[in-house]
């Protein structure tokens, strides 16, 4: 479970300061006491529940009190020296932290959750889990002088040395340095050279390697690495390299990495690499809300400008954007094919990739029917159609593009000149592919007539008798007659359009002139017919409004 986007970084300075407070009520406590403030600190700094803490082979009275499980389930999950997942019919994920002693291990932290919690929360349990050790140990008469108080200043330096790293680590991403910045802290906290690597093992950032290539893992190298990580912490070595991955809700989402070809790394080494790891799941989840958020932002804005948004309005939000709602632009209304079945929003993000190459995005939003895009009025349109149907696994589209904007209030007439388009494309039986709005000549002119009556009546007059015989009888004169025109009367090209044999063609041309009394070959005739047959392709369209 990942930190909420946007104060992950805040949350964790915030948790820091939780467990602080936590070591400084400890220091003035007994045993019972410590162990009670160690369990509300667990379930104050972080998002889990405190099951029980273990010490002495029994539960303690704090959290509640191991909730049935047996101590030495527990002893044998939490053996490693990060601990172990703790298995519970009750909880989603338990998870049991070593309690270190001067030998071996004085027991554990058991916390549960509804899901697995961010690694973030994993490093302060840990931390919780030591200062545990640490004031349980120095609460009790040393068993072997000065060999045990030597180990517990060791446990308390290495448990002040995690708190400054976390702390370096933490400001790092409060600062916004990034990836960056968290692969230099690494190579300065250890000297070694230290790279992020996204969940695909791309470099994204490399630190101490003086311009030489960063080492790198092949494909199948990585997938060990992930499988010999099954719960998600810790480090794992690959090769010359020491890998920790980062997981949000569970996913990798990227790794970090240490250059270690001597075999050098230590126990404070491997404390760095923890808290790079939680600072990386950090700020990789803060980059995944951000990105989230502004493409939702960017969506609301443009539904709103083609329904008419108030001006003042749309360029204070287009200015938080950083983007120029003055330039001229155009509305453009894509349409997936009927039967491609595709989820609208897999198809918006497929047009924001293929809108990205040109430079055309990013006011770009998903509806129930369509997915409308506003951009700089000279994108090649056609270039962005290419595109979009390139897209694994193939996006067949059609796109309807209004005419240009001047200003705010134009972009409600532009979108609906691309429906218009649309629809358009789809009467006269050109879809998928290109319309714009300004090309459609005589169509736009029918189109934009805010009075269709007269329209009608001329559709009426030309066209009424063969209406009345497709209605009657099926047939399809009027649409064999635009395509006839449309040819310039060419028997072999208006066959091919139309799918149908010559012969069909033929008996089809004279049942028009039957049934409509028309001389298809007057130059008069025919021009009124063309005016005739495309106003009545525009009626139609205009009908579907």
């Amino acid at each position: 479970m990942p930190d909420d986007g946007g104060c992950g970084r805040q949350q964790l300075a915030t948790r820091r300061s939780l467990l602080v407070r936590s070591l400084l009520l400890a220091q003035e406590a007994g045993e019972a006491d410590t162990l009670q403030v160690v369990a509300q600190a667990a379930e104050s700094a972080t998002r889990c529940q405190t099951i029980g803490i273990l010490a002495g082979g029994a539960w303690q009275d704090a959290g509640y009190g191991g909730r049935g499980l047996r101590p030495a389930e527990v002893a044998a999950a939490g053996s490693g020296p990060q601990g172990g997942r703790v298995r519970r019919a009750d909880s989603a994920w338990a998870w049991a932290y070593p309690i270190p002693a001067a030998h071996g291990q004085a027991g554990f932290l058991v916390v549960g959750a509804d899901a697995e919690p961010p690694e973030s929360d994993h490093s302060l349990l840990q931390a919780l889990a030591q200062l545990a050790g640490i004031m349980l140990a120095s609460g009790r008469p040393p068993a072997s002088g000065r060999a045990d108080v030597a180990k517990l200043r060791a446990a308390n330096q290495a448990l002040r040395r995690s708190m400054q790293i976390h702390d370096q680590l933490t400001q790092v991403t409060m600062r916004g340095e990034g990836q960056e910045g968290i692969a230099q802290a690494v190579h300065e906290l250890t000297g070694l050279p230290a790279g992020i690597e996204d969940a695909f093992g791309n470099v994204v950032a490399w630190a101490g390697q003086d311009g030489a290539d960063p080492p790198q893992a092949g494909r199948d190298r990585r997938a060990l690495a992930l499988q010999r990580m099954p719960d998600g912490h810790g480090s794992v070595r690959d090769g010359d390299r020491l890998v920790s991955v980062a997981r949000i809700a569970g996913e990798p989402v990227g790794m970090v990495v240490l250059a270690d070809p001597g075999r050098t790394v230590g126990a404070a080494d491997q404390v760095v690499l923890e808290h790079a790891t939680t600072a990386l799941a950090t700020e990789i989840d803060r980059l995944q809300n951000l990105g989230e958020s502004l493409a939702q932002a960017r969506s609301t804005l443009a539904l709103d400008l083609v329904n008419g948004a108030d001006e003042a309005s749309a360029l204070g939000r287009a200015q938080a954007l950083g983007y120029d709602l003055g330039r001229p632009h155009r509305v453009a209304a894509v349409e997936s094919r009927p039967d491609h079945g595709a989820d609208m929003e897999a198809f918006a993000q497929v047009i924001r990739t293929a809108a990205s190459t040109l430079g055309a995005g990013p006011l770009i939003a998903a509806r129930p029917a369509d997915v409308i895009v506003l951009a700089e009025a000279d994108v090649s349109w056609t270039r962005l159609h290419g595109n979009i149907q390139g897209e694994p696994p193939g996006w067949p589209c059609s796109v309807g593009v209004g005419g240009p904007t001047c200003e705010v209030a134009d972009f409600p007439r532009s979108h609906h000149e691309a429906q218009l388009a649309l629809r358009i494309q789809k009467a006269i039986g050109q879809a998928e592919q290109v319309t714009v709005f300004d090309d459609l000549g005589v169509y736009q002119l029918l189109a934009t007539e805010a009075d269709t009556s007269a329209m009608e009546s001329f559709v009426q007059e030309w066209l009424g008798p063969l209406m009345r015989y497709d209605a009657v009888h099926g047939a399809q004169l009027i649409t064999t007659l635009s395509e006839f025109l449309a040819c310039g009367g060419s028997y072999a090209e208006t066959a091919l359009a139309l799918t149908v044999h010559r012969s069909t063609l033929k008996y089809r041309l004279r049942r028009i002139r039957e049934v409509s009394g028309h001389d298809l070959g007057a130059p008069d005739v025919q021009f009124n017919l063309q005016v005739a047959t495309r106003a009545w392709r525009t009626l139609q369209a205009l009908r579907r409004s």
